[in-house]
């Protein structure tokens, strides 16, 4: 299975577990999408500031904004798909959550920060798979039945609210 670096700056609070909600996402999408299945796949997680993300995007987006989620794939989605389980060791690509957007978003949608930052890294970790909501309406159902249903499997209700559960 895909294995994760994860580091957790301030102003991430120290009363949740991050590293092991990361690990939970991971493991909730080794199923659905296989692809992120393998065991040579490394990815980063990177818990920040509104701050660092808005540098981020600016350098790598040129967007001059936070965003809740940044998302850096290394690894073109064919070739994922057409990695072998044996080999050197393969970086994913790496993710970056922005704490303050993440938490007002949450709160705007009444939902625990956990969940919301739990449905943000499956989000990122589909991007890093290769999968694009903003190809076309059917790439984005189907970006948006993969996370409804990892994190079904964690049990957290459906984030767009128009699936059913």
């Amino acid at each position: 299975m895909l294995s994760l670096d994860i580091d957790i700056e301030s102003p991430w609070p120290a009363d949740t577990d991050w590293a092991d909600l990361a690990e939970a996402a991971v493991e909730a999408l080794a199923d659905l999408a296989p692809e992120l299945d393998n065991p040579r796949l490394t990815a980063s997680v990177l818990f920040t500031s509104d701050a660092e993300v808005h540098v981020l995007n600016r350098e790598w987006r040129a967007k001059d904004k936070p965003t809740n989620v940044l998302s850096f794939p290394m690894i073109a989605r064919e070739e994922l798909i057409a990695m072998p389980h044996d080999g050197a060791p393969e970086l994913l690509g790496d993710l970056a959550l922005a704490f303050e957007t993440c938490a007002r978003e949450a709160a705007d949608k009444g939902v625990p920060l956990n969940h919301h930052a739990t449905h943000l890294i499956v989000h990122g970790l589909l991007h890093l798979a290769g999968h694009d909501h903003e190809i076309s309406s059917a790439d984005a159902a189907a970006m948006e039945a993969l996370e409804i249903k990892a994190l079904a499997k964690l049990g957290i209700a459906d984030p767009y609210g128009d699936h059913g559960d």
